[in-house]
């Protein structure tokens, strides 16, 4: 393939001719420049998921002030999923998630100047989170959009699982060093700031250069709704609406989403607290042992992700059976959690619930996507994802203030109780019982 014919706009027919004749998944130029620009973000990613949560205890000592900075990344982008992914459908999603990226860019290096000079202030951290919120409302629907556009149906489910791998041995790298950089710059005494300011300020900085790269490999992609998008029909708020209709006339879908809503809010949020609290008041290790936390569930994922595939083969089209009975075995993890004073307990249950879950969100993914016609991939994905990160940051905001009144036990026990029997209960459900099969009949955008 020539350099023309790699940012050739390719025909939908011509374009799927030319994915069936590579040997791999990596034979696909724009597959090839998401992957690596997606990959070196996502490491720096994980600096700002590590670091972020450390800046707002660290300013305020106040599991309810992480809640609420939790929120306010939520609100704006709950309030906007829907119309993300309705302008994703109306759009090309390579523009989309351009812009997303960019405006992230930007807040995240005000954020990491503003720490290294010391003047950051807690109504400063909640402008920023809301900004971050609002432009990852479009990332997210754009950035699950492309992947369809660029590889065949059949194809879906290992790209999927490579970008989780990727994801994830992210999350294995990214934590750790991100927890020794902000460890190295602890506050010691002698200057005015926060404490462990210069790492923090370092953790934030390093994501924002990762970005470029991201913005970079996206400026070279081309697909085809670039030059041959659907022509809009109605208003953004009417497409929304269409979307909507979409999904509620879909049952099994339809269910799995009501289902993901109820788990993100009585599981999301008190996990997304709890964790980094966990670390400052019981571990042994700060900063460093949140990362290993989030480096053993990363670890788990990856293996999840490899054995997703294998998992699907064997249930046979069960995988509403498969991904209830993850959950109800997470659930009993999460109990365990709350007994954990150590930072290698800790790690090891969050190996065995990132297994797990690494084999139920791939099935499910690529399942969704498969069953989704392409001209409404944006708008499902952006409910999709709002079910998951929209509720479960607001429930966050919910546990921080719990955690004035009850205890760190209380709070993971209750936690995976409640994600325990609410999957017990649901495997009664015929809907959700009967997820796996593909559609037959490609619905068509209303």
């Amino acid at each position: 393939m020539n350099n023309n014919d790699r940012f050739r706009v390719l025909p939908r027919k011509d374009f799927q001719m030319q994915t069936k004749s590579g040997n791999s998944i990596f034979a696909i130029h724009n597959f090839r420049l998401l992957f690596a620009g997606s990959t070196i973000s996502a490491i720096g990613d994980q600096f700002t998921l590590v670091a972020l949560p450390w800046l707002v205890l660290k300013l305020t000592g106040d599991p309810a002030a992480l809640g609420l900075v939790l929120a306010a990344m939520a609100l704006p982008r709950a309030a906007f999923m829907l119309i993300g992914g309705a302008v994703v459908d109306r759009m090309s999603p390579r523009r989309v998630l351009l812009a997303a990226r960019a405006v992230n860019a930007l807040l995240v290096s005000l954020l990491a100047v503003l720490v290294l000079a010391g003047a950051i202030h807690m109504w400063m951290i909640y402008v920023l989170a809301l900004g971050i919120g609002l432009s990852t409302a479009f990332a997210y629907p754009a950035g699950s959009a492309i992947l369809p556009q660029l590889v065949q149906p059949q194809q879906l489910q290992p790209a999927n699982a490579l970008f989780m791998g990727m994801r994830q041995l992210s999350m294995i790298v990214g934590p750790v060093i991100a927890g020794l950089v902000i460890s190295a710059g602890a506050y010691d005494g002698h200057n005015k700031g926060v404490a462990d300011s210069t790492g923090l300020g370092l953790a934030f900085g390093i994501d924002a250069l990762s970005f470029l790269f991201s913005l970079g490999s996206l400026m070279l992609i081309r697909i085809h709704s670039d030059h041959h998008p659907k022509t809009p029909v109605g208003s953004v708020l009417a497409n929304v609406a269409s979307g909507i209709r979409h999904i509620w006339a879909d049952l099994p879908l339809r269910a799995f989403i009501l289902y993901g809503a109820v788990i993100a809010v009585f599981v999301g949020g008190p996990i997304q607290v709890g964790l980094p609290v966990l670390a400052n008041t019981r571990l042994d290790l700060g900063a460093a042992s949140l990362g290993i936390l989030m480096t053993a569930n990363a670890v788990g994922m990856l293996l999840g992700s490899f054995l997703s595939g294998v998992a699907s083969r064997l249930v046979r089209g069960r995988l509403g059976l498969m991904v209830l009975g993850i959950d109800s075995l997470v659930g009993l993890a999460l109990i365990a959690l709350a007994l954990i004073h150590t930072t290698l307990g800790g790690a090891v249950l969050l190996v065995c619930t990132g297994l797990l879950g690494g084999i139920g969100q791939i099935a499910i993914f690529s399942w969704i996507q498969r069953r989704v016609a392409p001209e409404m991939m944006g708008r499902t994905m952006s409910v999709l994802m709002f079910t998951f990160m929209g509720l479960g940051p607001l429930s966050a905001a919910v546990a921080g203030s719990l955690l004035k009144v009850i205890s760190l036990t209380a709070l993971f026990t209750g936690a995976g109780m409640t994600l325990t029997v609410i999957a017990l209960s649901c495997m009664t459900s015929p809907a959700l019982r009967s997820i796996g099969a593909v559609r037959a009949d490609m619905a068509q955008a209303g």
